[in-house]
């Protein structure tokens, strides 16, 4: 008898577990469908991967903030279509669809420009939608209690994205002996045209952590160049090999002061920004020894250039020892020769004597001739 219940109460059990999403409570069925809705598949996973993380116990990191301007050509791929044309939406699309979702978190925008990726940072998507007065509709439906938010797709303010915050980690890791950056936040820019000011105000949204985006980005195709309009590479490609372009406008450092704080003009700005790029790329050239490379070619092409020295100021000196018995035979062969021209000049000269007294005595005898 004792058995038979055991039995029975596992039958009971593997029927409960196998039983169909519509046969569970509705409770139940609607927290597992909010969580299917929330992660990916497990196939979506081993798909897309997530983003690479930063490595542990690196040796030294350098964090970069950057601006992308999608006005620039170099960063269409993530603007266009500024619409969803068919499956391409553009990436401001693409993350406030996710955002509607529920699949994946966004992070309140601080003052001090800093992101905070933390659950009590977290910041909920009709907040954000009643901030920026983004129009949308809440409608209930049938099988479900709670109201859901409808908001049509030309109501996406994609269009007015007009910028991003993008921060950068460069990291040298001593145990793979390898430098490289990874991306690990984003943050829309929402350009928005107030009634009283003539130019746009700029009003950074929320920060995205992006290691949350990249399966997503993964598996968003975009078009990268304007002579091959085939959308052959993912969004996160494009920013793994760092085809954006953007300008720095902050570094992590001990006062949290931006660029803009200690750089009163656009000279000075654009200098301090070359200023940090060429550490990025000294630091590397310095890792790898390409410093003393350069030393060594450096010397070897001074001692190169003395020797050349050495050898050129040797040739001068045998051409100045072998100079003097040179100028005696060529001031002989003058003397020779002036002697040759003196006589040769001194015949012509008796020459002409005689000639001349010729002719003067031909007259006389002329004139003899005549009175004759």
């Amino acid at each position: 008898m004792m058995k038979r219940k055991i039995i029975i109460a596992v039958g009971v059990a593997v029927l409960l577990g196998t039983l169909p999403a519509w046969a569970q409570p509705k409770a139940r069925a609607a927290q597992e469908e909010d969580k299917s809705a929330n992660e990916l598949s497990v196939r979506a996973q081993t798909r897309y991967p997530h983003a690479k993380a930063l490595p542990q116990d690196v040796v030294w990191t350098r964090e970069i903030y950057r601006t992308l301007d999608m006005t620039k050509e170099e960063n269409g791929a993530l603007y266009y279509p500024v619409e969803p044309i068919g499956d391409r939406v553009n990436l401001f699309t693409l993350i406030f669809k996710l955002l509607a979702q529920k699949k994946i978190p966004a992070y309140e925008y601080r003052l001090d420009g800093t992101e905070r990726l933390t659950a009590d940072n977290e910041i909920k998507f009709r907040d954000v939608l009643d901030r920026f007065s983004i129009y949308y509709e809440q409608k209930k439906l049938k099988n479900r209690k709670d109201s859901v938010l409808m908001i049509d797709n030309s109501d996406v303010p994609s269009a007015d994205i007009l910028n991003y915050f993008v921060k950068e980690v460069w990291y040298f890791d001593q145990r793979s002996s390898t430098y490289g950056s990874i991306i690990t936040a984003l943050c829309p820019v929402y350009h928005r045209s107030e009634d009283f000011s003539s130019e746009p105000v700029k009003l950074p949204m929320f920060w995205i952590d992006y290691k949350d985006l990249a399966p997503y980005l993964n598996g968003a195709m975009v078009m990268a160049s304007n002579l091959n309009n085939v959308a052959n590479r993912s969004m996160d490609d494009f920013f793994v090999t760092r085809q954006y372009s953007g300008d720095i406008y902050k570094t992590t450092n001990l006062q949290n002061r931006p660029l803009a704080e200690y750089c009163k003009t656009d000279s000075a700005m654009m200098n301090e920004q070359k200023r940090i790029e060429a550490e990025l790329v000294s630091f590397e050239k310095h890792l790898y020894g390409s410093d003393t490379l350069s030393t060594v070619a450096k010397q070897t092409a001074k001692e190169k250039a003395s020797t050349k020295k050495v050898a050129k100021a040797s040739a001068k000196e045998e051409e100045t020892t072998v100079a003097p018995e040179a100028t005696e035979q060529s001031e002989e062969a003058e003397v020779k020769t002036n002697s040759k021209k003196k006589g040769r000049e001194r015949s012509t000269s008796s020459a002409r004597q005689g000639s001349s007294k010729r002719e003067s005595a031909a007259p006389k005898a002329s004139v003899r001739r005549q009175r004759r």
